[in-house]
């Protein structure tokens, strides 16, 4: 599938895994807050703030808390400063790394990711040096059930879609950045459960990497997940199978 990969499969998995991580609420507040203060504090008139605010009721964060995030962005508190930067590097068996992070502090983040891919053998790099590698798309992961695939299908790929696809536990719908927010507000028409919805660097190509290699790829990804200021990262390895 164009844009898929088997992180971010692993990915949306550990979300659900992770959502009583002590930083989970962290993450999802500052995903609200950027996305309110970039496209106003109505969800109806934000498709960035409704995917922020369905993937943080996903996670459980109470209604207050999520509004508390928007007027935080809204009205200038405190998280407001926060800004999207995105950083690249190399992981084991030299598996490029994009890493998008939420930060108000870039000195505090850049050595915390570099300690966290030192660790695992893998290296930050300039910006430039690998995301020549990947390409940005719209990627929309739907829940499987109440909606029905033909549906979804025709509706998605009519709005602009560049690809639909059933995955284990959902579908997966890839499109152009372009069409990103006209995709996700047909599929919202339908009544379907949208379980994550963000603009992906997904790889053009990838890479595959052994199960050694592959392991300590994953504890790379674990290592940053872990890091407050990180929301996303984004692999071109092809893992093995009996790594999922």
């Amino acid at each position: 599938m164009a844009g898929h990969s088997k992180w971010a499969n692993i990915r949306i998995r550990k979300g659900k895994q992770d959502a009583a991580r002590g930083n989970s609420f962290t993450k999802l507040s500052r995903e609200i807050i950027v996305a309110a203060k970039l496209g106003g504090g109505d969800p109806e008139g934000n498709a960035r703030l409704r995917a922020a605010i369905l993937k943080a009721k996903a996670g459980r964060m109470p209604n207050d808390t999520i509004q508390r995030a928007i007027d935080k962005a809204v009205g200038g508190g405190e998280g407001s400063n926060l800004e999207e930067v995105t950083y690249e590097g190399y992981g084991p068996g030299g598996v490029a790394v994009m890493v998008k992070c939420l930060t108000d502090n870039k000195n505090r983040t850049v050595p915390e990711l570099r300690h966290a891919f030192g660790k695992e053998g893998g290296n930050l790099a300039e910006n430039g040096s690998v995301a020549w590698q990947f390409k940005q798309q719209g990627q929309i992961f739907i829940e499987a059930d109440g909606v029905s695939e033909d549906e979804l299908t025709l509706a998605a790929l009519e709005a602009g879609a560049e690809d639909v696809e059933p995955e284990e536990d959902g579908i997966v719908v890839v499109t152009p950045v372009e069409a990103f927010h006209a995709v996700q507000a047909e599929i919202e028409k339908l009544g379907a459960t949208i379980r994550d919805a963000d603009l992906a660097m997904n790889p053009t190509n990838k890479v595959a990497v052994g199960k050694e290699d592959g392991e300590r790829l994953l504890r790379l990804l674990d290592r940053l997940d872990e890091l407050d200021d990180v929301q996303t990262t984004y692999v071109n390895a092809d893992l093995p199978d009996d790594l999922e």
